[in-house]
C-alpha cells in the first residue's frame, strides 16, 4: 500500500485559450499500484471531490471579464476571490442533468434545477448556508444588479450573471426544449420579467 496518495483535480493550462488541458495529477510514494486500482482510486477521489467539497482553485483568465471554452468557465483575474469560487463551483455541475427540485435538499445532488444551480454556485462562493427557490431568491441580498454578481429571479426561474458568465439550465435560443441542463450558457438573456438581485458589495 503506498504511504502517501495526494490529488490535485482539474488542472487548466491555457496559455492563448488554444486549448484547454484538463488532467490528474496523482503523486505516489509505492510503484506497486496497479492500473486498475489507480482507475478505481481516481473514480472515487473525484466523487469525494465532488460530493464533500467546493473547488478552491481553477481556471483563470487576465482581466474582469469571465471566458467560457468547451463549456468550462474561466474566471478573471482580478475578482474577488468569492467570485471565482462561485464560477469554479459551477463548473462542477457540467454534465449533471436537469432534474426538478435538484439541489434543494442538499447542495450535493445528482441533478439539479434552476435555482438548485444558482444555490450550488452561490454556497461555493459562501454566500448562502442553505439551497434556495427561485421565489426566494427574488429577496434574495440587494435589489438591482451587482458589479460581480447578479442573479435574475421569477416564479419558476431563476439564473445567474457572474463576472459576464451566464449559469442557467435553460438553453434560452432554442424554444423547442424547455430545459437543458445547469452549465455555462454562451447566448444572452434578456432579463424581462426578472427581478435583479445580487450578494451585497458584489
Amino acid at each position: 500500500m503506498p504511504k502517501r496518495i495526494g490529488a490535485q483535480f482539474f488542472r487548466f493550462t491555457d496559455s492563448d485559450f488554444g486549448a484547454i488541458q484538463a488532467r490528474y495529477v496523482i503523486k505516489m510514494r509505492s510503484p506497486h499500484l496497479s492500473i486498475a486500482a489507480t482507475t478505481a482510486l481516481l473514480a472515487v477521489s473525484t466523487a469525494v471531490s465532488f460530493a464533500g467539497s467546493f473547488p478552491v482553485s481553477g481556471p483563470t483568465v487576465p482581466g474582469t471579464q469571465g471566458r467560457i471554452r468547451y463549456g468550462i468557465a474561466f474566471a478573471p483575474a482580478d475578482a474577488p476571490l468569492s467570485v471565482k469560487r462561485a464560477i469554479w463551483a459551477g463548473n462542477q455541475l457540467r454534465g449533471k442533468p436537469y432534474r426538478y427540485g435538484g439541489g434543494h435538499h442538499s447542495f450535493y445532488d445528482k441533478g439539479y434545477d434552476c435555482s438548485g444551480t444558482i444555490s450550488y454556485a452561490l454556497a461555493g462562493a459562501g454566500l448562502v448556508r442553505s439551497p434556495m427557490s427561485s421565489s426566494e431568491f427574488r429577496r434574495f441580498g440587494s435589489s438591482g444588479r451587482g458589479r460581480w454578481i447578479t442573479i435574475y429571479a421569477r416564479n419558476g426561474h431563476a439564473f445567474a450573471v457572474i463576472a459576464g458568465l451566464r449559469l442557467d439550465t435553460t438553453p434560452y435560443d432554442n424554444s423547442f426544449r424547455r430545459h437543458d441542463a445547469p452549465g455555462w450558457q454562451v447566448a444572452f438573456r434578456a432579463p424581462s420579467g426578472f427581478e435583479a438581485r445580487h450578494p451585497a458589495n458584489l
